[in-house]
């Protein structure tokens, strides 16, 4: 570990200095150390010395036994040295004294709350986009006092306690000297006015809720969990700030028989052993209706036909997505007695160990 430079020295005062000298000293050091004043390398490290030799010597019982006993004194029975200093009574001080202000300036204009609404639409409704009319709930500026929140007529009146500033001054004395704290003031809230003829429609409050219908148009190619944005739909700002945004979160109903991968469309279609041996042609569902898919001879259950831009429109693109068609072998789960001797017949004539397509 490094040597700790003697306390006195790091104070840059004699072993017998006052307590008024040592308190100069540090407001000194302090001041020039500080990190939120001093941004060269190793101030931090210079200003964690400062204090914790201040700690030390400003304190009777530990000064005394650092004098008898040096550094393993002061950090034995009346203390440990830095690690044991509260900095917390400084916070303060030292905000005001570098700058750090706790207050603020008068507030300016806001914007709005953004709102949520959830609505469910069809599978297709999805795909090709739609117009939906929506009800919201949502607070607006009052109709009568045009959200100033005084009576019509009325204006609000300058705040006496910070006289129109929205923030009061006060000062503090600490051992740095006289420094100035700013804070919000507490009587208007940092408005710097005062509403003493309130709104009888809104109560003062500038703000009163409304059910609003909304018309909503939805893209094509949205997806579950897509949200739509409506801009200036959300809340009203304040103090003349623009409003919010409303953001529809769309949730898609599943459909029949279609199912969605991306923007391709899959549908499973079922045959009988006579279509998929002999070959059919059939009847298949789209989005934009029921087509017919000649399926060829020999076909086996998996096989798989794309049909070119039947699916869903690309959301931020030209073109669409495919449809699959899978298909699949359905074995009857019964047969009639002429069914079976049919196939009796047919299994006569078949390969007893077939082989793999």
């Amino acid at each position: 570990m490094p040597t700790k430079r003697d306390y006195y020295e790091v104070l840059g005062i004699p072993r017998n200095a006052t307590d008024e000298e040592i308190k100069r000293a540090f407001r000194k050091l302090a001041f020039k150390y500080h990190p939120d004043h001093n941004r060269n390398g190793g101030a931090e490290e210079k200003f964690k010395e400062v204090n914790e030799a201040y700690e030390v010597l400003s304190d009777a019982d530990k000064r005394s036994a650092y004098d008898r006993f040096g550094h393993g004194g002061a950090e034995g029975p009346f203390g440990r040295g830095f690690e044991g200093f509260d900095f917390s009574g400084f916070g303060n001080i030292f905000d005001a004294f570098f700058g750090g202000a706790t207050g603020t300036v008068r507030r300016g204009p806001q914007r709005g709350a953004d709102l949520t609404y959830n609505i469910a639409i069809a599978f297709e409704e999805a795909a090709f986009g739609c117009e939906k009319e929506i009800n919201i709930l949502r607070t607006e500026n009052c109709s009568l006092c045009q959200g100033t929140g005084s009576r019509p007529g009325t204006k609000p009146t300058k705040c006496p306690n910070c006289n129109g500033a929205g923030q009061v001054r006060r000062v503090q004395q600490t051992i740095f000297g006289r420094f100035s704290n700013i804070t919000t003031c507490t009587q208007c809230r940092g408005e710097g006015r005062i509403i003493t003829d309130p709104c009888p429609q809104c109560r003062g409050t500038g703000k009163e809720k409304h059910k609003c219908r909304i018309s909503v148009k939805i893209p094509a190619g949205v997806d579950n969990g897509t949200q739509v944005r409506l801009r200036g739909e959300g809340e009203a700002g304040e103090r003349g700030g623009p409003p919010g945004d409303l953001y529809v979160s769309l949730t898609v109903e599943q459909h029949e028989v279609l199912t969605r991968d991306g923007d391709d469309i899959i549908y499973e279609l079922p045959i009988n052993f006579a279509q998929a041996a002999l070959g059919a042609e059939i009847e298949v569902p789209t989005l934009e209706g029921k087509i017919q898919l000649k399926v060829p001879a020999s076909s086996q259950t998996g096989g798989v036909f794309k049909l070119k831009n039947k699916g869903i429109p690309h959301l931020r693109g030209r073109g669409r997505g495919d449809q699959f068609v899978k298909l699949r072998v359905v074995t009857p789960d019964s047969l009639t007695k002429k069914q079976r001797q049919l196939l009796e017949e047919l299994a006569e004539t078949l390969d007893p160990t077939p082989k793999s397509p």
